[in-house]
């Protein structure tokens, strides 16, 4: 029995889903968002809700059900509220800055860094003075930003002595202790 798989997704107003073979499409105010389902699951639209089914009880189809189910529900989340991710630059001289959505990164090293976000990911910086400077990254599609937003993370992860580094707002960073002085 899937829990997850079984639940059924209710559809806010202003929601259309669209299921073509394999091909489920839901667009939404925030966007249009595409999702190719397996052959063993089967996804319908009933009386403003979606329900996700498999056709037989193998431990694979079980995986995929409630696999497919939770793409189905970001693809809903993501169209009519979006999705938001925030990182912080922690360490001294380190800067973000952007020209539309060409990202401008200052992170210590010999050359500055600079990436092309994708159009479907609105992208802001933000530098506040005595304040680390902020990336947010605002989307419908709930993959692109968390790749997008650990792509940025892994061009300098935070060290765990001083924290230093690239850093997701709310993260919880293990800290270690410096060296110890030596007893005489």
């Amino acid at each position: 029995m899937s829990r997850i798989g079984n639940l059924p997704i209710a559809l806010p107003e202003g929601v259309q889903v669209t299921v073509a073979d394999t091909l489920v499409t839901i667009k939404g105010p925030l966007g249009e968002l595409t999702q190719d389902v397996d052959k063993r699951i089967s996804v319908k639209e009933e009386e403003g809700s979606i329900i996700v089914s498999r056709l037989s009880d193998e431990i694979k189809d079980k995986a995929f059900h409630g696999l497919y189910r939770s793409l189905v529900f970001n693809m809903v989340e993501g169209v009519t509220k979006g999705y938001t991710k925030e990182l912080e630059l922690v360490g001294v001289g380190y800067r973000a800055s952007n020209q539309g959505q060409v990202l401008e990164l200052v992170l210590g090293y010999s050359h500055n860094i600079i990436m092309e976000i994708p159009a479907e990911i609105k992208l802001e910086t933000t530098t506040e003075r005595g304040k680390p400077p902020r990336i947010t990254l605002k989307s419908h599609d709930k993959q692109l930003i968390g790749q997008i937003a650990a792509k940025i993370r892994s061009l300098r992860k935070p060290e765990p002595y001083k924290g230093k580094g690239v850093k997701y707002v709310e993260e919880v960073l293990r800290r270690k202790a410096g060296k110890a002085v030596a007893k005489s």
